[in-house]
């Protein structure tokens, strides 16, 4: 019976050493990680988690991030380009966002390649999602512009 026992626990010990390796090497594929979207009209971007720390880049609202570490109230930040930086964790919100990341991005009146463009748009503007249809997403800008965009142009 002590047998069994020693075995079982060497097999829950590889078990918990595996299930440890994996979340050391691939802690994004485990868990979905939280993704948030500025909703305050401009914010700065610091480089670390106080108003003391130097503003690196400011970003428009409806910028999505990545949190990737809380400090009280400062969240540090991924982006769309991998850049990790500081935000205050006021400025952020569960909007769905997205954001452009190719140079030049038709903005078009319906979902569909054969609708008209209603504008273009260059990488990194960000939106307000609003509605999706297989792969089309409807945006919304924080200037009031709404449109569709197909979904690999954006993050």
């Amino acid at each position: 019976m002590k047998r069994l026992n020693i075995e079982v626990s060497i097999k829950n010990i590889k078990a918990m050493l595996a299930i440890t390796l994996v979340l050391l090497i691939f802690p994004g594929v485990v868990f979905a990680q939280e993704r948030l979207s500025l909703t305050a009209g401009i914010a700065n971007i610091r480089s670390g988690p106080g108003t003391e720390y130097d503003v690196l880049w400011q970003v428009e609202q409806y910028h999505p991030f990545i949190i990737i570490e809380k400090k009280e109230d400062w969240y540090k930040i991924k982006d769309f380009e991998n850049d990790v930086a500081w935000l205050n964790k006021s400025l952020l919100g569960k909007i769905e966002g997205v954001i452009t990341i190719k140079d030049k991005c038709n903005i078009r009146s319906k979902p569909g390649t054969k609708s008209q463009v209603l504008f273009t748009v260059e990488k990194g503007v960000p939106f307000k999602v609003l509605e999706r249809k297989e792969n089309w997403i409807k945006i919304e800008h924080a200037d009031g512009d709404v449109g569709w965009i197909y979904k690999t142009l954006v993050w």
